[in-house]
C-alpha cells in the first residue's frame, strides 16, 4: 500500500469511528432538551431524574467524540498537507468558526448542564440544556458546510499567482444547496440514533422489571421524536437525491449501477448484482420513472449513465489541458491576452486535467489513451456505492416501521405487553450507527477519485511523507481508538446497569 491509500484508510477509519459518537450527541442532546422542557413545565421530579441520567450517558459519548474528532483536523495538516495549502483558504474557515463559536458554546454550557442543578433556576438550567443541543447541532452544521464545499465547490476560484483555491463569494460557500441538504440529512440520522438508544435502554429496562417508570416516560418520547425523524430522513433522502442528480451525476450513476443513458424517466434498481465486466445488472428488478422522478424532478429529463459521463470527462480532459497549458504560460508571462483568455474559456475543467498527472507528468501532450485512462478513473467503486445505498434504505424504511409500532403501543399505554417487541428494539440498537456509517460510506467513496469533486484528484492531495511514517501513526491510532472504544463501552454499560441512581449521576 502506498502513502495514498494508507492516507485514505487511516481518514477512513478514524472518521468512521468519530462518527460512532455523532449521531448519539445530536440525538440525546435535542431529548434532554425536551426532558427538561417537561419537567420545567410540569416540575415532576421523574423527568428531572431521566434528564441526569440520559445526561450522564451523553457526557460519556461526548467526551470520546471530543477527544476523537481533535485528531482529524490533525490529521490534514500530517496526512494530507498538498489539500490543506491547495483549499486551505477555503476548507480552514468553516472549521474555524465551528472551534470558535460552536465547541466553545457546547463546552461552556455543558459544565453548566452538569454542574448547575443546585447553583441554577429550572429555566436558566433549561436555557443551558438548549444551548448544548444547539451547540452540537451548530458543530455539525460548520462541519458539513466545509464537506458540502468539497462535494460541490462553489464560490471559489483558482489563482494562478499562489496556485491556490480562494474564496469569491462566501455566501455561496455557506448556502451551498448541498451543505444544506447534508446538514439536515444528517441530524435527522442522528435524532434517530438518540432516539434507538433511548428506546433500546428503555426497553432492557422494562425486560429487566426495573425502573419501569423511567422507562416508560422515555420510550414515549423516543418513539414519538424518533418516528418523526425516521420520517425526516426518508423525506430528506430524497431531496439529498435530486442534489446529487444535478452536482454528482457519476455518483448516483454509480448508485444506481445504471453504465447506460435510459431514456427518461429513469427506472430505480431495487436489487440486482452489478457486473463490472460487461455493464449491466444480473437479476435486476426495477421500478419504472422512480429514479427519473429522484434525480430529475421531471419525467422528461434523462439521467446520464455512466458510460456517457466517461465520454463527458474526456472532453473536460482535454479542455482541461487548455487550461494547463496556458496556466504554464501565465505563470511565467502573465500579461499574456491570448493565454489569459484559453485560461478563463477552460478554467471550470483545470481539475480534470490534473487527473492526467497519475499517468503523465507531461500534461499537455497526454496521449489518447491516457485521456481515456484518466476518464475512466472518474468512476468510484460501484459495487460498494450499489450495495450500501440500498442497505441504508431498507434499513431507514425499517427505523419507521419500528418507532410507528412503539410510537402506537406508547399512544394505547401498552408498551409492556408485548415483549417481543421489546426484544426487538434492544436488538435493534446497532442498527441506526450501521445506517449512519454506510451514509458516510456513499458519500465520501461516492466523490472518488476527487478529494474536491472536480477541482482536486485524491492521489494529488496527500503529504511527502515515507510510508513507514503513515503506517506508524496508523498502528497507533488503532491501539489508542481501540482502548477508547473499551473505555466507551464499559462506562456506558456501567451506566446503564447502575440506572438513573448511578454514582456517578448522584456524583454530578
Amino acid at each position: 500500500m502506498d502513502v495514498v491509500q494508507l492516507s485514505r484508510l487511516q481518514f477512513g477509519l478514524t472518521a468512521m469511528y468519530h462518527f460512532l459518537f455523532v449521531p448519539l450527541t445530536l440525538g440525546l442532546s435535542v431529548l434532554l432538551a425536551i426532558m427538561e422542557s417537561i419537567y420545567v413545565t410540569t416540575g415532576r421530579t421523574v423527568w428531572r431524574d431521566m434528564v441526569r441520567f440520559w445526561g450522564t450517558l451523553f457526557g460519556i459519548n461526548f467526551a470520546l467524540g471530543v477527544a476523537t474528532g481533535l485528531t482529524m483536523e490533525f490529521e490534514f495538516g500530517t496526512n494530507w498537507a498538498y489539500y490543506a495549502q491547495y483549499v486551505g483558504d477555503i476548507f480552514g474557515a468553516p472549521l474555524a468558526i465551528e472551534g470558535l463559536m460552536a465547541f466553545f458554546l457546547e463546552a461552556t454550557f455543558i459544565g453548566l448542564f452538569f454542574f448547575g442543578w443546585k447553583r441554577l433556576t429550572q429555566v436558566q438550567h433549561l436555557f443551558a440544556t438548549v444551548m448544548v443541543a444547539l451547540g452540537t447541532n451548530l458543530s455539525a452544521l460548520w462541519i458539513l458546510i466545509a464537506n458540502g464545499w468539497m462535494q460541490n465547490p462553489v464560490g471559489a476560484r483558482f489563482n494562478i499567482a499562489t496556485m491556490r483555491m480562494e474564496v469569491t463569494d462566501f455566501y455561496a460557500v455557506l448556502f451551498n444547496p448541498v451543505a444544506q441538504q447534508k446538514f439536515v440529512h444528517t441530524v435527522s440520522a442522528g435524532y434517530v440514533t438518540g432516539s434507538m438508544f433511548v428506546l433500546s435502554v428503555g426497553a432492557f429496562y422494562l425486560l429487566r422489571g426495573r425502573h419501569r417508570g423511567l422507562a416508560i416516560r422515555s420510550m414515549t418520547v423516543a418513539a414519538s421524536f424518533g418516528l418523526a425523524s425516521a420520517l425526516s430522513v426518508v423525506v430528506l433522502g430524497d431531496e439529498s437525491g435530486y442534489t446529487i442528480g444535478l452536482n454528482q451525476k457519476m455518483k448516483i450513476a454509480a448508485i444506481e449501477a445504471m453504465w447506460r443513458t435510459e431514456p427518461a424517466p429513469a427506472s430505480f434498481t431495487v436489487i440486482g448484482i452489478p457486473d463490472i465486466g460487461t455493464h449491466t445488472t444480473i437479476g435486476a428488478i426495477r421500478v419504472p420513472w422512480v429514479l427519473g422522478l429522484i434525480a430529475t424532478r421531471s419525467l422528461n429529463t434523462e439521467v446520464a449513465g455512466i458510460d456517457n459521463l466517461v465520454s463527458d470527462a474526456k472532453q473536460r480532459i482535454k479542455g482541461g489541458m487548455i487550461a494547463y497549458g496556458a496556466m504554464q504560460t501565465l505563470r511565467g508571462h502573465p500579461d499574456d491576452a491570448v493565454a489569459r483568455a484559453a485560461f478563463d474559456a477552460h478554467a471550470n475543467d483545470l481539475g480534470y486535467a490534473l487527473l492526467l498527472k497519475r499517468y503523465t507528468p507531461n500534461v499537455t501532450d497526454a496521449s489518447e489513451d491516457q485521456i481515456l485512462a484518466a476518464a475512466e478513473d472518474t468512476i468510484p467503486p460501484v459495487l460498494p456505492l450499489f450495495v450500501t445505498f440500498r442497505v441504508m434504505v431498507v434499513l431507514g424504511l425499517y427505523f419507521i416501521a419500528l418507532f410507528a409500532a412503539m410510537f402506537v403501543l406508547a399512544s394505547r399505554r401498552q408498551l409492556e405487553r408485548h415483549r417481543w417487541l421489546l426484544r426487538v428494539c434492544l436488538w435493534s440498537l446497532p442498527l441506526p450507527w450501521v445506517a449512519a456509517e454506510l451514509g458516510w460510506v456513499v458519500a465520501e467513496v461516492g466523490r472518488q477519485p476527487w478529494t474536491i469533486d472536480g477541482v482536486l484528484p485524491t492521489f494529488l492531495s496527500v503529504s511527502s511523507v515515507p510510508v513507514s511514517n503513515v503506517w506508524i501513526s496508523l498502528a497507533a491510532f488503532v491501539l489508542l481508538y481501540s482502548v477508547l472504544a473499551v473505555v466507551e463501552v464499559y462506562l456506558m454499560v456501567r451506566t446503564i446497569r447502575h440506572g438513573p441512581h448511578a454514582p456517578a449521576q448522584r456524583a454530578a
